[in-house]
């Protein structure tokens, strides 16, 4: 298997705390009242040292996630990214809730060098913030949003989560209604999913919960796909929108095969030589030192994750890549149907989502999964 030079490249760091666990929640995460924020540093830059040198020069882009990176006090906050040290110009995001981001933290965010935001707001309406629970109001929201428009960040994002039950289609538009009237830059959107061992999925197998169904589901995206575009944030990912310019550099590593440093309980990363490794979903048992889980992957599962992840993206897949970084192929004959309904687009040797793959978008992976070849490449 094939690999490519370091740059570009990203370190996420996960930070599992937060103030409750929403019930659609299936991310690693604690809800300490007082989470060991110094020793939480200590052992990220600690990991940080161990693992850097084969990513080479300091990284392009850093990524807070979580968790609730905006529980963080904004001194530990500061610490870390000092010594994380990011290359000049770097893209640095945190995300966060609005019942967090004071006017304090969003100074002490700021200076240190977070020059993106990803505000987990999900909904504006409040019946649908509760069923998610949501730890902010819809005004609150408004406020907080305003206040970080007003900052002068270089970019922000919102997120929106959609297809919760009980939710009309009208609800959806009012929402959308509040999202585009907050100026963002940049919408991430999400169709609720019920993730095992959640409380919401949990409610759906007593028959008191009934999710949405595809049809459903597929008219809101469609509905958040056309006012998004209409309002000027175009379509780069199945689930991510931006004006130009305000697209996120730390993601678009993950669907263009660069490698990336992650760090903190549950958090993956990819080696510029293709290792994988996932440090332990165990917060206590990681911050006593417990070593990642290593991964090599063979060609056929470094094939699959490039198809998994690349598709997702607005630039899709080149095919003399896939075929040198992993020995593998799709024939023609796996293309023809998918690039015959629109499925699929073809600009040379890249193949790419069409407009009415991306709904589908986890069905034509599967199908490209199933259909590739290892070998020689046809010409």
């Amino acid at each position: 298997m094939k690999t490519g030079s370091a740059r570009p490249w990203g370190v996420y760091v996960h930070v599992p705390w937060c103030r409750h666990r929403c019930p659609y929640c299936a991310f690693h995460v604690d809800t300490d009242a007082e989470p060991p924020w110094e020793r939480f540093v200590d052992r990220v830059l600690e990991d940080y040292a161990a693992r850097r040198e084969p990513f080479g020069e300091a990284p392009d882009t850093v990524f807070l996630g979580g968790g609730t990176p905006s529980r963080m006090p904004p001194g530990p906050l500061a610490r870390l990214l000092a010594g994380l040290a990011p290359a000049p110009g770097a893209e640095i995001t945190a995300e966060a809730n609005p019942e967090d981001v004071s006017p304090a933290w969003l100074e002490g965010a700021l200076r240190p060098g977070v020059n993106r935001l990803s505000l987990g707001v999900q909904s504006f309406d409040p019946k649908v913030a509760r069923r998610l629970g949501r730890g902010h109001t819809a005004p609150q929201a408004r406020e907080v949003a305003g206040r970080v428009a007003a900052s002068g960040i270089a970019s922000w994002s919102l997120d929106l989560i959609f297809a919760v039950p009980g939710q009309p289609l009208e609800d959806l538009h009012s929402d959308l209604d509040a999202i585009l009237a907050t100026g963002a830059p940049h919408v991430s959107l999400y169709g609720l999913t019920l993730e095992p061992g959640t409380p919401l999925q949990r409610l759906a197998e007593r028959g008191t919960l009934r999710p949405v169904d595809d049809e459903v589901w597929r008219a809101m995206y469609e509905a958040i796909v056309a006012r998004l575009q209409a309002a000027g944030l175009a379509r780069y990912e199945v689930s991510n929108f931006a004006r130009p310019g305000h697209e996120s550099a730390h993601n678009r590593l993950y669907w263009t095969d660069r490698p990336y440093l992650g760090i903190g309980p549950s958090a993956h990363g990819y080696a510029p030589d293709g290792t994988r490794w996932v440090d332990l979903a165990d917060t206590a048992a990681w911050l006593d030192g417990a070593p990642p889980a290593v991964e090599h992957p063979s060609p056929e599962e470094a094939a699959t994750d490039l198809l998994v992840s690349a598709l997702r993206g607005r630039d899709g897949v080149d095919l003399d890549h896939l075929h040198a970084r992993t020995g593998h192929f799709l024939s023609a004959s796996a293309l023809a149907p998918l690039l015959a309904e629109g499925l699929l687009v073809a600009r040379g040797r890249r193949i790419a989502l069409g407009s009415p793959g991306y709904p589908v978008a986890d069905a034509v992976i599967r199908h490209l999964v199933r259909r590739l070849a290892k070998g020689a490449a046809p010409d």
